[in-house]
């Protein structure tokens, strides 16, 4: 008996050390901080006006706070856009000649986190975390951070985001009183081309003395997501990774054939269109009234539409989900940089996690979002509902635009599929040539047939040699053999 009961007495002792052990994992090195002697962290970021503001004013907050508590400095410093970042972090890796030092934070796409982690610089943020604070976040934000077949945490999310459709709702009324067309109409990829060609023909007939000077309906600010997600809707991605952690790539025809078919197409007959760097200055002047944009860049949709000098008018919008292809399972783009933590000391890489850690608390997470139109990374965030009463608690204002993108956007994310192509040696390349290469060859078929409408050739004829299945081939090889050509 006696035996028995030594036995549960050690038993217990165990068990209870494996508790608190496990409570131990993630904040056992606050030990290492001492407020009397604190640590500088450097952070790289690629936030610029409204939320570099916002996440400049969180930083000073924590310095403030928790900084002051357990002896960290963060720093911030805007590295201007992503891609300035990602050169600038790839330098500093490579120590080119007047590269600066690393960061200990830098903000990053998944392939840029891959170059730098294979020269042997990203910090595993695994052992600072607790399994149960990482279930906090969603999942396929935690599952693309997660490298060497899920074993490390090399990108921590802090802020996501995904696209949604905005739509002239001023202009469309018109447009819709007249024909019948509805939202709904737009909710396919198919739906939304066979609207463009309908908007093309009534504004065509708004002016019927002159032919051919229908207006485009649409545009999208980046075609890699619409090739990608696509691809992955339809069944056949341009990448995947196999059960091994192996990344497999390739070119499906017919799922090319239906890429083509609905962006392409509608492209070269003048139903969408791209005249300026991003879609929103597009519906600035009236060239668009439709268009697919990230929810970041949803801010900077126009309140007013400028046809010239002399003609300014107000405009309402209203948000919408991205399209689906006919009979496919909805996916959305996951994207939106998150944050690696270079190798340091332990001392060094535990600070940065505590930043991350407190910047992505539910309540300051939303804070952020609200103010640059991204989006939060827990579960319990992704919930309008929350994010209306994080709003009211703090007085941050969501102005009417915003409301609509952020409701929209986190219905997306709660009942589409996320996907984001994963990162190789080569994704950015393959990433560049897929966008790239629809949206180039799309603008010069445009204007070379639309060169030959012009001087006079049948419409019909001339759209119907670079839209039909000979031309769809050649496309085809053409592209084939460039994508293969990257992988080389």
């Amino acid at each position: 008996m006696k035996k028995c009961k030594l036995i549960c007495v050690l038993l217990v002792g165990i068990l209870l050390l494996m508790s608190l052990s496990g409570c131990k994992k993630g904040n056992q090195y606050e030990d290492l901080l001492d407020k009397d002697s604190p640590v500088s962290i450097i952070i790289w970021h690629y936030y610029n006006g409204v939320q570099q503001t916002q996440f400049d004013e969180m930083v000073a907050e924590f310095n403030n706070t928790v900084g002051v508590e357990k002896g960290i400095i963060v720093e911030a410093i805007s590295k201007n856009s992503i891609n300035e970042l990602a050169d600038s972090i790839r330098a500093s890796a490579e120590k080119d000649p007047g590269a600066e030092d690393m960061p200990d934070i830098f903000a990053t796409y998944a392939e840029t986190a891959y170059i730098i982690d294979e020269l042997g610089y990203v910090a595993d943020l695994k052992k600072y975390f607790t399994d149960e604070e990482l279930a906090e976040y969603v999942d396929e934000y935690i599952e693309e951070g997660s490298f060497d077949n899920g074993k490390t945490l090399k990108i921590f999310p802090t802020a996501k985001s995904t696209e949604i459709m905005m739509i002239n709702q001023t202009d469309w009324q018109k447009f819709a009183d007249a024909t019948g067309a509805s939202y709904e109409d737009m909710s396919t990829w198919e739906g939304l081309a066979a609207v463009a060609e309908l908007y093309y023909n009534y504004t065509d007939g708004l002016t019927p003395d002159v032919k051919n000077d229908g207006k485009a309906f649409f545009g999208r600010d980046s075609i890699a997501n619409y090739m990608n997600i696509g691809a992955k809707q339809l069944g056949v991605a341009f990448s995947e990774t196999d059960a091994d952690g192996a990344v497999k790539t390739g070119v499906d025809k017919e799922t090319m054939r239906r890429l083509w078919d609905n962006y392409y197409v509608p492209y070269v007959k003048g139903y969408y269109t791209a005249e300026n760097r991003y879609r929103s200055d597009d519906a600035k002047i009236g060239s668009i009234i439709a268009l697919i944009c990230s929810t970041s860049g949803a801010i900077y949709y126009p309140t007013e539409v400028t046809i010239n000098d002399e003609y300014t008018y107000a405009i309402d919008n209203v948000v919408l989900p991205v399209p689906d292809f006919e009979g496919c399972d909805s996916y959305v783009v996951q994207q939106g940089a998150g944050m690696s933590v270079v190798k340091s000391t332990e001392k060094e890489e535990y600070a940065s996690a505590v930043f991350l850690k407190w910047f992505t608390e539910t309540e300051r997470n939303i804070q952020f979002s609200i103010n640059s139109g991204y989006l939060p990374v827990k579960k319990t965030a992704n919930d309008f509902e929350m994010v209306q009463s994080v709003s009211a608690e703090t007085g941050l204002e969501i102005d009417d635009t915003m409301r609509r993108t952020i409701e929209t956007a986190i219905n997306e994310i709660n009942t589409c599929n996320l996907y984001t192509s994963p990162a190789f040696d080569k994704s950015a390349q393959l990433r560049d040539y897929i966008g790239n290469t629809m949206q180039d060859t799309a603008v010069a078929a445009y204007e070379e047939a639309w060169s030959r409408i012009a001087a006079g050739e049948d419409r019909e004829k001339v759209l119907a040699s670079y839209t039909d299945d000979a031309a769809f081939d050649k496309w085809y090889t053409d592209f084939e053999t460039g994508f293969l050509s990257v992988l080389e």
